[in-house]
């Protein structure tokens, strides 16, 4: 049997925010999320979430999972103190307790199931995971005698000589949790800082194991805005170096962004300052910025999209969209159509081969095949309440200017007159035209100021 708990209950007064520090996000995905994502493939009896500091806050944060079980540390009184409120709450204290901290967040599956097994091998009372550091300030640091773990002391408690053992504790542990129950409310607060340490632990149980691993930045650690920044770039760069060895292009692979779900196809190029969120899909043969942003959307073969913005919309093959322009939801753009400079698309379906090449406004539509959008056209979908749809047939030619008051239904092969607000149906092959004789008044002088 195994059990997990997920340490989630501190402040974090130095990340200077109003928002848990667990729930402070890398990549997307808050630090607590991706430590129970991590748990989650270990496929465990149950996982416990030790929360104290806005506990109604982080419990919400959390899709309901059955396997979840949220306990509260009240007052918080350090990593021991919270086993403690753990084990007088479950009583069933039996197999393998694995204990994680919520603000560990890169912690991977594979480095845990090694931890596992060799907690298993060993018939360990507690194992835990370590490594070197170079500047291992901050850490506590690990004390080995023979094969076992003799003790642990935490940084503000080490004594010179003590400082200058580079291995430290990562904070990861597996407990026999009926042995640990045993001695969990012993823990005292004999130290500089006045809180239970779960790591007196290892010198109270008999058979106390390291598994030494490379650093490699799972190990990381967030306390500040620095060191979340920090893990943002590993796995920004963990991602990236995925695609491009997949057959993506970055041409500043620095300034761009992805995120995990995100998909790309073969000789893809992604331009500088360019951001892939969510669960896109951008398949082979397409050129992706500069300054361009792609959300839940999917963006199909040979499509050029250039300093533009494209939220939950489909993006069929052959489409060039940009520079300046915005997709917004519920929008699917056919093949071979282009949306040009400085347009906005909502709620719309823009059939192959049409065309909307500037300054416009198309919300809650219907574009008809190889139709023509002209410069500066609206569709005036809302009347203060409700919002109304503009139907345009295939084969239609727009003028620009032209204002749609929707709800519009314009047949194939329509043409506007420039400059028209257009209120009625029109029928196939028509001239739909809505303006005032021009009336030129000679001599006409201007007020002066």
């Amino acid at each position: 049997m195994l059990s997990v708990a997920i340490l989630a209950a501190g402040k974090g007064t130095r990340m200077e925010s109003s928002l848990p520090k667990v729930l402070h996000k890398i990549s997307g995905k808050s630090l607590l999320q991706r430590v129970i994502n991590s748990c989650v493939e270990l496929n465990p009896d149950k996982i416990f979430v030790i929360t104290g500091h806005k506990s109604k806050e982080v419990k919400e944060s959390i899709p309901d999972n059955k396997k979840i079980d949220f306990i509260i540390q009240e007052p918080q009184l350090g990593t021991g103190h919270a086993i403690q409120v753990l084990c007088r709450e479950i009583k069933n204290n039996q197999g393998k307790l694995l204990v994680l901290n919520g603000d560990v967040p890169l912690i991977k599956p594979d480095t845990l199931k090694k931890l596992l097994n060799i907690h298993d091998s060993k018939n360990a009372d507690v194992s835990l995971i370590t490594t070197k550091k170079k500047n291992p300030h901050g850490y506590g640091r690990v004390f080995i005698k023979g094969d076992f773990i003799e003790r642990i002391v935490e940084e503000k408690d080490c004594n010179n000589q003590e400082r200058l053992n580079l291995l430290i504790n990562a904070g990861v542990y597996c407990f026999n949790w009926e042995n640990l129950s045993q001695i969990i409310s012993t823990l005292q607060s004999n130290n500089n800082q006045k809180e239970i340490y779960l790591t007196d632990t290892v010198s109270l149980l008999k058979n106390s194991l390291s598994l030494e691993i490379e650093d490699n930045g799972e190990l990381q650690g967030i306390n500040n805005r620095i060191q979340l920044s920090k893990c943002e770039e590993i796995i920004q760069n963990s991602i990236k170096e995925k695609h491009m060895l997949n057959g993506v292009t970055f041409i500043n692979k620095a300034s761009c962004s992805v995120s995990e779900e995100a998909k790309i196809g073969k000789d893809v190029i992604i331009e500088a300052n360019t951001h892939i969120r969510g669960s896109t899909k951008i398949f082979n043969n397409c050129v992706i910025g500069p300054n361009t942003y792609i959300e839940n959307s999917n963006v199909g073969l040979n499509c050029e999209i250039s300093n533009s913005t494209i939220y939950d919309s489909q993006i069929m093959d052959h489409i060039k969209i940009g520079p300046y322009s915005h997709i917004r939801p519920k929008s699917k753009i056919s093949s071979y159509s282009k949306i040009g400079n400085f347009v906005e698309i909502k709620n719309t379906l823009l059939e192959e081969e049409s065309k909307v090449n500037h300054l416009s406004y198309i919300g809650d539509s219907i574009i008809g095949r190889s139709t023509n959008i002209g410069a500066g056209t609206i569709t005036a979908n809302f009347d203060g309440q409700k919002k109304f749809q503009t139907k345009i047939g295939k084969n239609s030619s727009i003028g620009a200017n032209t204002v749609f008051v929707a709800p519009i239904n314009l047949g194939e092969s329509v043409t506007t007159g420039a400059g028209s607000v257009i209120t009625k149906d029109s029928n196939d092959n028509s001239l739909a035209i809505s303006r005032t004789k021009q009336i030129n008044i000679e001599n006409w002088e201007r007020k002066k100021p």
